[in-house]
C-alpha cells in the first residue's frame, strides 16, 4: 500500500470541527443576507411599491427555498451519496460513470458552471460589502457620489485574495471558524431583535404566502421573482462538496444552527422593511440594501466590517474549491493537466498558479465591467441553477441504478427537477441584463472540456496494443547489445493502458526503432484514476523476468499524482523482495547504490497534416493540442520535475486520405 499523505479517519463530531464546518462550509450561502432582500425589493420597484403581503410572501419563499433545496435536498439526501466520505460532482459522476456514457454530459456543464461561480462569487460578495459603506454617513461622503472609490478598494481586496493564495492560506484557514461563527452570531442577534416585535412575519412559515405571492398583483415581478429569491440558496452546493473536509455528521450538526441564523436575520430585514415601507426619504435611496439599513448607526460599522471578512471567507472558499474541482477534473481527463503546487500542509490544500490567474483576471473584469453590486445580482445564481438541475440528473441516476430505487429516483426527480426547473426559467429573466456573462463563462470552459475529452477520446482510438511476450527477446536482444550505449539503468514509460500483457505501439516503437534505449531494466507504468478518494496502492507483472516491470498505480481521484515518489517505494518493495537484481550504482555524492540511474520517456500524440477525420473532431483535437501548449508540461502534473525528462513526440496514425495522381518515371537527360 501506498502513502497518500492524506488523512483518512472519520471526522468526529466536536466543538473544534463544528467551529472549522462554520469556517470552510457555509461561507457562499452565510453572505446571502447582504443581497438577498435588496435584489427582491429592487425587482419590485424599491421600498416605496411594496406592502406587508409581498414582504411576508417574499420571505416565505426564502424560506421554503431553504429548506427545500438546501436542507431536503443538500443535507438530508445528498449526504448519503458520499464516494467513500467524499462529495461534489466529480466524486458522484465517479460513482455513476458505469451507469452510461452520457453521464459525461450533466457532469461536464456542471462542473463548468459550478467554475463560473468560482468568478462571480469574489465578485459581488466583495462589492456588496464595499457598498456597505454608504450606509455610514461619513464613508458615503468619502465614496462621493460615483463608484471609483468602491471599484478601487473592491479590486485591492480582491487582488490581495488572489496574491496571497501562492503562500498558501493556512493562516486565514485558521480565522474561518471564529469569524464566521461571529458572523452567523451577528446574523440571528441582531435579527431576532429587530422582528420580536412583529409576530406576523410568523405567517411566513406557512408555504401558502410563498405560492399566493406569485400571482399577487403586489408582485410586480410575478415568477422572475424567484430569479432573486434563488440568490438565498446559492452556496447549498457547498454543503456536500465540501463533505469530505469536514464530514456529513458535522454538516448535519452545525447546519441547523446556520439556517436559523440565516432565516432570523431576514425576518429582522423584513420587519424593518415592512415598517418603514412608506418612508419618502429612504425611497431616495440609491442601491437601498436593507442589511445594513435595519441597524443602528452606530452598528453599521461593525456590520460593514464583519460582511467584508464574510465575502473575503465565501470568496477564498469558491477560489480554493475552483483548484479542487479542475484537478479533480484534470484525473478524470476533462481538463488539462495543469501544473499543481502544494503550498502549505493543510489537508488537501493545493495551488494551480494558471486557475488563479485566470479567476483573478475575470474577477476584476466583472468588477469592472458591472461596477456595482446590484448590478452583478443579475449575473448570479443563473449558472448556479444550471448546477444544480445537473446534480439532480446525476441523483436521480445515483438512487435508480446504484440503489435500484425507482420509484424514489421519479420522486426526486419530479420534485427537484420541478422546483429547479422553475428556478431557471425565472433566472433566465436574469439573462439580458447580466445573465449572459455567468453563461459566457461557463460556456467557455464547457468548450474546453469538451475538446479535451473529445480529444482524449479520438487517441484512445488511435491507440493499438501490443502483446508484451512478442517483443520480450528483442528487448532482451538490445540490453545485451553492447554497441549501443546504455541510455539509464532504468527507463521509465506512462503508459495508457492498464492490460497487463500489452503495451503501447509507440513505446516499443520508441525503445527499438526510433532511436534504440538500451537500460538495464525497462519499467512501463500505468496511472488509474478510481472512485475512492484516497486509494493508492500498485500491482506487478514481470513477465517471469528481472528487467520488465509492467506497474499499474491506482491512484485515487484525489490523490496527488507524484509518480517519483510512489516509483521510489515500488522499486524498493521489488529490490527488498529480490524481484529487481542489484544494479550496483558506483558514482554518487550518498555512495555507492544497488539501484541506479533512472530516465522517463514521455511520448505525446501530434496531428498528422493529412488523415481521415470528421472536420468537428480535427478541430477539437487541434484546439486540444494548441491548449495543451498553453497548459505547460505534464512533468509537473505527474511530479517529475526533479528527474531526468525526455519528451518525444509521435504522430497519430490516422489512415491517410488516398491520392488520385499516379507518378511515372521519366528518363533523365
Amino acid at each position: 500500500m501506498l502513502e497518500t499523505g492524506e488523512s483518512q479517519h472519520k471526522k468526529n463530531v466536536s466543538a473544534a470541527m463544528f467551529l472549522v464546518t462554520i469556517g470552510i462550509v457555509y461561507g457562499d450561502i452565510g453572505t446571502s443576507p447582504m443581497y438577498v432582500m435588496k435584489s427582491i425589493l429592487e425587482g419590485n420597484g424599491g421600498i416605496s411599491h411594496v406592502d406587508e403581503d409581498f414582504i411576508i410572501g417574499s420571505l416565505s419563499l426564502v424560506i421554503w427555498t431553504i429548506t427545500l433545496l438546501t436542507t431536503v435536498k443538500h443535507v438530508l439526501i445528498a449526504l448519503r451519496a458520499d464516494n467513500h466520505g467524499e462529495g461534489g460532482i466529480f466524486a458522484l459522476y465517479s460513482l455513476v460513470k458505469n451507469c452510461g456514457a452520457w453521464l459525461i454530459v450533466p457532469t461536464m456543464i456542471g462542473g463548468c458552471t459550478m467554475l463560473a461561480d468560482g468568478v462571480l462569487t469574489p465578485a459581488v460578495t466583495v462589492t456588496t460589502a464595499v457598498e456597505g459603506l454608504r450606509s455610514i454617513d461619513i464613508m458615503n461622503k468619502f465614496l462621493g457620489s460615483g463608484q471609483v472609490v468602491v471599484l478601487v478598494i473592491t479590486i485591492t481586496i480582491i487582488s490581495v485574495l488572489f496574491f496571497i493564495q501562492r503562500s498558501g492560506t493556512s493562516l486565514i484557514g485558521k480565522m474561518f471558524g471564529p469569524v464566521m461563527m461571529v458572523w452567523f452570531l451577528f446574523l440571528g442577534i441582531t435579527g431576532i431583535w429587530l422582528s420580536l416585535g412583529d409576530l406576523s412575519l410568523l405567517k411566513a412559515l406557512n408555504p401558502l404566502y410563498a405560492i399566493k405571492v406569485l400571482f399577487s398583483p403586489g408582485n410586480k415581478a410575478g415568477i422572475m421573482i424567484l430569479g432573486s429569491v434563488f440568490l438565498c440558496t446559492t452556496g447549498a452546493e457547498a454543503l456536500y462538496t465540501d463533505m469530505g473536509h469536514v464530514g456529513k455528521e458535522n454538516i448535519l450538526v452545525s447546519w441547523p444552527f446556520v439556517k436559523i441564523c440565516l432565516i432570523l436575520n431576514y425576518m429582522g430585514q423584513c420587519s424593518w422593511i415592512i415598517a418603514h415601507k412608506g418612508n419618502a426619504e429612504l425611497a431616495q435611496i440609491h442601491d437601498l440594501n436593507p442589511f445594513y439599513m435595519m441597524l443602528p448607526e452606530g452598528l453599521r460599522p461593525v456590520s460593514v466590517v464583519l460582511s467584508a471578512l464574510a465575502a473575503i471567507i465565501a470568496s477564498q472558499a469558491l477560489i480554493s474549491g475552483s483548484y479542487t474541482l479542475v484537478h479533480e477534473a484534470a484525473v478524470l481527463d476533462l481538463m488539462p493537466h495543469l501544473n499543481v503546487h502544494y503550498p502549505s500542509d493543510t489537508k488537501g490544500q493545493i495551488y494551480i498558479p494558471a486557475i488563479n490567474n485566470t479567476l483573478w483576471v475575470l474577477c476584476i473584469g466583472v468588477v469592472l465591467y458591472f461596477r456595482s453590486g446590484s448590478r452583478m445580482e443579475n449575473a448570479y445564481g443563473l449558472a448556479i441553477t444550471i448546477s444544480m438541475l445537473m446534480m439532480t440528473v446525476l441523483f436521480i441516476v445515483y438512487i435508480g441504478k446504484l440503489h435500484h430505487h425507482i420509484p424514489g429516483a421519479i420522486l426526486f426527480g419530479l420534485v427537484f427537477g420541478s422546483i429547479e426547473g422553475v428556478f431557471f426559467i425565472s433566472s433566465l429573466g436574469k439573462f439580458a441584463v447580466g445573465g449572459y456573462v455567468a453563461i459566457i463563462i461557463s460556456a467557455a470552459i464547457l468548450y474546453v472540456m469538451i475538446c479535451w475529452y473529445r480529444g482524449t477520446q479520438i487517441e484512445r482510438m488511435q491507440l493499438i496494443q501490443l502483446n508484451m511476450r512478442d517483443y520480450m527477446d528483442a528487448i532482451k536482444g538490445l540490453q545485451n547489445d553492447e554497441s549501443i550505449p546504455m541510455l539509464a539503468n532504468n527507463l521509465v514509460y506512462l503508459a495508457k493502458d492498464d492490460d497487463f500483457e500489452s503495451v503501447d505501439r509507440d513505446i516499443l516503437y520508441s525503445i527499438l526503432d526510433r532511436d534504440p534505449k538500451r537500460a538495464d531494466a525497462y519499467w512501463f507504468i500505468s496511472i488509474n484514476s478510481t472512485d475512492q478518494p484516497y486509494q493508492a496502492d500498485y500491482e506487478v507483472e514481470t513477465f517471469g523476468t528481472d528487467y520488465l516491470f509492467r506497474i499499474n498505480l491506482n491512484l485515487g481521484y484525489k490523490v496527488k499524482q507524484r509518480v517519483n515518489l510512489y516509483l521510489r517505494q515500488i522499486v524498493q518493495d521489488l529490490r527488498a523482495s529480490g524481484e529487481l537484481p542489484a544494479q550496483n550504482k558506483q558514482h554518487s555524492i550518498y555512495g555507492p547504490s544497488e539501484i541506479g540511474s533512472f530516465k522517463f520517456c514521455m511520448i505525446r500524440k501530434l496531428l498528422p497534416l493529412e488523415g481521415d477525420m470528421a472536420p468537428l473532431d480535427s478541430f477539437l483535437i487541434r484546439t486540444k493540442y494548441a491548449i495543451r501548449r498553453i497548459a505547460g508540461s505534464p512533468v509537473r502534473w505527474f511530479g517529475l520535475q526533479t528527474s531526468n525528462v525526455m519528451i518525444e513526440y509521435v504522430p497519430m496514425f490516422l489512415p491517410r486520405r488516398e491520392h488520385a495522381e499516379t507518378l511515372t518515371r521519366i528518363e533523365h537527360k
